[in-house]
């Protein structure tokens, strides 16, 4: 039977990571190699992304091969040039001689066909498409070897340690050369990031999509996109050499879980339905406990001098919740709050008046802003506000 450790972890941001024990009853760890295969998986790590909190791990700082799992690294910094406006969903992608030869999954384009950044993505995310993952790399950085280089580097940069690019689509190695390779912790983290921008999302819950004016329909090889509810992507891969690998995120009652299964044999859906099972013991024994939403007031009032309002009620400048063994919230969690007991206007809308502690058991665990609701005017002076009138 299959047990999550039992911990306490803050959900805002500014939360630090924490590393769940594997409890005694947990599947044993697999190594990487042929008799890994033989088990239900070679790795595994189910993650709560807002903290970074792992609640279950097999073997998971194991390099093991990506297969197309690699392509999420372009995802990634796809999504990341798009988010800062270096590249646009309508540009347009010419297809190479290079990306129109491309072997195994593929939406057969020709060279010189074009299609929109949008359209490519799709092709590469939900059907996998290695011809499409080229022609958006050499887009990006002029050739697949350059593109190679980015994404290692991206990886550095986000502290992947177990994570190596050779290829930047995942097909299995050439004789002589080696394959990609990342733990399941590394991919979990990975997703993690991924996760910050809206399209990452956008692509990996697609179903189904027309391709090419609707002569050609994508459909998601993930498939618990349509079977498990809350699931809304990210990615699949498999060679014979690396065995099915996926990882799944879904989102149930305001808390998101990430899992990734590594290394299943060539069992059908087998990946799938370990998932699956990994989120769902996460759901059943873990929760989002809220604290705050958003915009919402806190119930202490700050005086105001020099307006005509006498008094605002800061509101909290992001959401703020405690990720918990369900039930186990209420007796730890505390939150206290620093403000001034008065500011001077004129005030800025969103301006930071104070901060909120949450402590757990204790122990501080986050410190979150709290802002002016609303623009407040100096008040006039009696000169002023007489020639108001006229």
């Amino acid at each position: 039977m299959l047990a999550l450790a039992i911990s306490l972890s803050p959900s805002v941001a500014l939360a630090a990571r924490r590393r769940h024990a594997r409890t005694a009853d947990a599947a044993p760890a697999a190594s990487a190699s042929k008799d890994a295969m033989q088990a239900p998986y070679a790795e595994a790590c189910v993650l709560e992304p807002a903290t970074g909190t792992v609640i279950f791990e097999v073997n998971d700082h194991q390099p093991w091969p990506t297969a197309s799992l690699a392509k999420m690294m372009l995802m990634l910094i796809v999504a990341e040039k798009i988010h800062d406006g270096s590249l646009k969903l309508s540009d347009q992608v010419t297809t190479s001689r290079k990306a129109a030869t491309m072997g195994g999954s593929q939406v057969y384009l020709k060279e010189g066909e074009t299609f929109s950044l949008d359209d490519m993505m799709k092709a590469v995310v939900v059907h996998s498409a290695n011809d499409a993952t080229t022609a958006v790399a050499e887009y990006l950085a002029g050739s697949t070897d350059s593109f190679v280089v980015m994404m290692n580097a991206k990886a550095a940069s986000l502290g992947l340690k177990d994570t190596h690019y050779y290829n930047v689509h995942g097909l299995p190695p050439e004789p002589g050369e080696s394959p990609d390779v990342a733990s399941a912790y590394d991919q979990a983290m990975l997703a993690r990031e991924m996760l910050k921008y809206p399209d990452v999302l956008r692509w990996s819950s697609i179903d189904t999509a027309p391709f090419r004016g609707g002569s050609f329909v994508l459909r998601n090889t993930n498939h618990m996109v349509r079977t498990y509810p809350g699931c809304d992507g990210l990615k699949t891969g498999f060679y014979n050499e690396a065995g099915f690998n996926v990882v799944a995120t879904a989102k149930r009652g305001g808390l998101r879980l990430i899992a990734v299964v590594l290394g299943t044999p060539r069992v059908n859906l087998t990946n799938f339905r370990q998932a699956s099972e990994l989120l769902s013991q996460g759901f059943l024994n873990y929760e989002m406990h809220p604290i705050a939403k958003k915009g919402s007031p806190v119930a202490q009032a700050v005086a105001v001098t020099g307006a005509e309002t006498e008094s605002i009620k800061p509101i909290w400048a992001s959401d703020a919740g405690v990720f918990v063994k369900r039930g186990e919230a209420k007796s730890v969690l505390k939150v206290d709050y620093s403000l001034p007991a008065s500011v001077a206007a004129p005030i800025k809308a969103g301006q930071q008046i104070g901060t909120a502690q949450v402590t757990e058991s204790g122990k501080p665990v986050a410190t979150i802003a709290l802002l002016a609701p609303a623009e407040i005017p100096k008040k006039g002076s009696i000169v002023k506000r007489l020639f108001s009138f006229f």
